[in-house]
C-alpha cells in the first residue's frame, strides 16, 4: 500500500468516527424538560393574600398568589380571578393578562385592587395553574370572603 492510500484511509476513518461520535451525543445535555412528555408535573396554587376574613367596601386589598411546580419543571399557564359567589360573570379581578407565563419552578402574581363592590356580597378567589394545554395537570385552589358596607 502506498503512503497516500494509507493517509486517505486514515482520514476517512477519522471522519467516520467524528460523525459517529457527534451523532451519539447525549440528548440530555440540551434537553428541554418542557417537551419531556414523561415528566411528572406537580403543580400547586397558593393564595397568600387576601385572606378569608371579612372585608369592607372601598378596602384596598393586596393580592399575592404563588404558582409552583415541585419537580423543577415549568409553570406554563396561570390564572387568578375574583368573582361574585353565584355570579361568575361578575369579576373584579382576572389576571395576568397573558396566562402563558412559562417560568421554571415558580411564578408569583402580585397586585392591588380596591373593593368597589356591593355591600353584603360574597366573593370567590380562584387560583389555577396548568401545563402546556388547557386542563393539562390542572390544579385549582379557591377561597371565599365577605364584603361589608
Amino acid at each position: 500500500m502506498t503512503t497516500k492510500f494509507c493517509s486517505f484511509i486514515m482520514i476517512l476513518f477519522l471522519a467516520s468516527c467524528s460523525i459517529f461520535v457527534s451523532s451519539c451525543k447525549d440528548d440530555d445535555d440540551d434537553h428541554d424538560h418542557d417537551h419531556d412528555h414523561n415528566a411528572t408535573f406537580v403543580y400547586h396554587a397558593h393564595i397568600m393574600s387576601p385572606d378569608t376574613t371579612d372585608k369592607n367596601v372601598g378596602d384596598e386589598v393586596s393580592l399575592h398568589v404563588v404558582f409552583e411546580e415541585h419537580n423543577m419543571e415549568t409553570v406554563h399557564h396561570v390564572n387568578f380571578r375574583i368573582y361574585e359567589d353565584g355570579n361568575e360573570s361578575n369579576e373584579i379581578y382576572n389576571g395576568p393578562s397573558d396566562a402563558h407565563v412559562h417560568m421554571t419552578e415558580k411564578f408569583e402574581l402580585k397586585d392591588i385592587i380596591t373593593l368597589d363592590v356591593d355591600p353584603h356580597s360574597d366573593w370567590i378567589m380562584e387560583a389555577k395553574v396548568w401545563g402546556e394545554t388547557a386542563g393539562d395537570h390542572e390544579v385549582i385552589e379557591t377561597k371565599k370572603f365577605h364584603v361589608h358596607p
